[in-house]
């Protein structure tokens, strides 16, 4: 008797970065809105839905940018392409047209580089560290989820990015 169980679904670099750059578009969403309920009730009123809004955005911001830099590392995109990665998220929704880009061009094709080739990239410590937490996956998420929320705590206690007037 043979088992034909069905595949297990899993997160390639292509899924991850889709997913997240949609993501970080309905953040902006979010964050538009508010402000926009902000604007048409004042401020008074409207106050807590700006700072929920802008907190849901802004950890997706920091999300985001993460899993553009992971992404651009693993996928061997040049240092320009990352740092456009990355900046696509200051304009709003400019990342799913980024992902669109990064798709049919073949960017994001391939799976997580979790073993070396014959690449002699693949003998540099930094693809060596690279490939160990690829493969140490959970720690690799906590680690970058780590990251996030201390950016994200020193960027709360910092203050909003517009003092106000």
């Amino acid at each position: 008797m043979t088992s034909t169980a069905a595949p297990t679904a899993r997160l390639t670099p292509k899924t991850l970065y889709r997913i997240v750059a949609i993501a970080e578009a309905i953040t902006w969403t979010i964050l538009i809105a508010a402000l926009v309920f902000r604007a048409v009730v004042g401020e008074e009123n409207a106050g807590p839905a700006v700072t929920i809004g802008g907190s849901i955005h802004g950890f997706v911001f920091l999300t985001y940018g993460a899993t553009a830099v992971l992404t651009a590392i693993n996928q061997r995109w040049s240092p320009g392409l990352a740092v456009l990665a990355v900046a696509t998220a200051v304009i709003p929704y400019a990342t799913i047209p980024f992902d669109i880009w990064a798709h049919r061009t073949g960017r994001l094709e391939g799976d997580w580089r979790r073993e070396a080739t014959d690449d002699p990239r693949d003998q540099r410590w930094f693809d060596r560290l690279v490939r160990w937490m690829l493969n140490h996956p959970y720690l690799l998420a906590a680690l970058i989820l780590l990251a996030v929320v201390v950016l994200f705590t020193v960027l709360l206690i910092l203050g909003p990015p517009v003092p106000k007037s």
